[in-house]
């Protein structure tokens, strides 16, 4: 007979009469499926994760998508407009018993928001970890005002031992007649947000993973010019033996 740890290293009992290399053999056995270096599964699309053999703990991180930064709407004479950045992506990170983790789980990756001010969509791990994206950012009047519109900033439902939310994306400014500014993308765990850019200016798509797009900018008589869309999300699942 033989007994094992709480870790699964087996020993023998003091009444057994094993020969001591046999003794050595089993415990070495025993532990050298915990020295196998750890398994990564990197998600960028939703998927199944399955179980590994013999594993003993589960790091799970969930990056949700980064919402999109808005238009600067299209201009007449003496007018300005412009868009605030979206907001990053919410993460989400927890450490779980492999028994805890289940024998498989679904895994959803949320893409990031589109150009106009999407919402980043909601990365999860099951139902034990995940995160939901940005907020979009809004878009400004087109006149000869001076004034800003708000970068994106919703509330964000994180379920993890680790919950951090996305930062909340640039407002956009217009200064009268003068010129425009678009917001600057919320940055993310896993990624930054883009840069704001100056009159006359498209947004920029927000980095992998989860960074806010930034916003854009019009001076006088232009078409409308597209915000940037949000990081897409991603999912990494860390096994430990």
């Amino acid at each position: 007979m033989s007994q094992e740890t709480t870790n699964g290293i087996v020993y023998p009992e003091s009444s057994d009469h094993t020969r001591l290399w046999e003794h050595m053999q089993t415990m070495a056995e025993s532990i050298d499926p915990q020295l196998s270096a750890p398994d990564v599964q990197v998600f960028t699309s939703s998927g199944t994760w399955t179980r590994p053999a013999d594993a003993k703990w589960v790091r799970v991180l969930v990056q949700a998508g980064g919402g999109g930064g808005h238009n600067a709407v299209a201009t007449g004479a003496s007018q300005t407009s412009c868009g605030g950045g979206g907001q990053g992506g919410g993460y989400a990170e927890s450490y779980l018993l492999a028994s805890a983790a289940g024998a498989s789980q679904a895994v959803t990756v949320g893409a990031g928001g589109a150009s106009g001010g999407g919402s980043g969509g909601t990365s999860s791990f099951g139902a034990l970890v995940s995160a939901t994206g940005g907020g979009g950012g809004t878009a400004s009047a087109a006149d000869g005002t001076p004034g800003a519109t708000a970068g994106g900033s919703s509330t964000q439902t994180l379920t993890g031992g680790i919950r951090v939310s996305g930062s909340g994306g640039g407002a956009g400014a217009k200064f009268g007649t003068a010129g425009a500014m678009g917001g600057a993308g919320g940055n993310a765990v896993l990624g930054g947000g883009a840069r704001g850019v100056a009159t006359n200016g498209t947004g920029v798509a927000g980095f992998n993973y989860g960074g806010g797009g930034s916003g854009a900018a019009n001076t006088a008589s232009q078409v409308q010019r597209g915000g940037g869309a949000g990081g897409d999300g991603i999912v990494i699942v860390i096994t430990f033996f």
